[in-house]
């Protein structure tokens, strides 16, 4: 008679079966509160960007609408009388008009002060004062006339016997430099004052008077 063996158990490998994963409540909160501040977070910073993104938009519209441009200086007229006779500069007076123009949408411009001189060759020919001060809104252009005649003239007989010499060659050349204290105007804020000049390139024909082809012609304008 044989006895009977009983089989040993099967054990079976804990890594074959799933492992279940539980959490305790205390572990759920955390993580549901570290989801929501992750939220809240990234709701903060993205409200915060774009109100820095429409400040800069803001910021530039502002700035290409307020941004001061220089005024605008166009030579209109310019004439040197007496220049067709050889004893002319005893007796002969240059006078000139010149346009400014305020290009600005939403800028004013004061005008302190202004100061025109003639140049022939680098020497100056003489030079006066212009205007009273006064105030250009955005937009407007204003007409500037000058005279230089008499103790404001600097011309000598040697001087004007080299006008006679160009002008022979069929043009004279001069150069007129505007010189101005501005400030610029902002609603109710005003800059500081900065000096500008506008230097108009001029011919002139055998009679004295501006030759067309300088005549409208824009005069370049820088500050110091």
């Amino acid at each position: 008679m044989h006895n009977k063996v009983d089989p040993l158990p099967v054990r079976s490998d804990p890594s074959t079966q799933p492992m279940a994963r539980h959490h305790s409540a205390s572990y759920i909160v955390h993580r549901v509160k570290e989801s929501l501040t992750t939220r809240v977070s990234k709701l903060i910073c993205a409200i915060c960007l774009s109100l820095l993104l429409c400040l800069g938009i803001i910021t530039f519209i502002l700035w290409i609408s307020l941004r001061p441009h220089r005024p605008r200086f166009h030579i209109r007229g310019f004439s040197v009388s007496g220049l067709d006779q050889p004893e002319g500069f005893e007796t002969s007076h240059i006078s000139f008009k010149v346009t400014a123009h305020n290009p600005n949408q939403n800028v004013g411009v004061y005008y302190d002060s202004m100061e025109g001189s003639v140049y022939f060759k680098g020497k100056r020919v003489g030079s006066t004062k212009l205007t009273h001060p006064f105030y250009q809104g955005p937009k407007n252009t204003s007409l500037i006339e000058g005279a230089i005649h008499g103790p404001t003239m600097a011309v000598n007989k040697d001087r004007w016997m080299e006008m006679e010499r160009d002008k022979n060659q069929g043009k004279v050349e001069f150069r007129l430099e505007v010189v101005s204290l501005i400030r610029f105007k902002v609603y109710t804020w005003h800059s500081k004052s900065h000096r500008m000049y506008a230097n108009c390139y001029i011919e002139v024909g055998r009679d004295g008077m501006l030759l067309s082809g300088t005549k409208d012609k824009r005069c370049p304008v820088y500050f110091s």
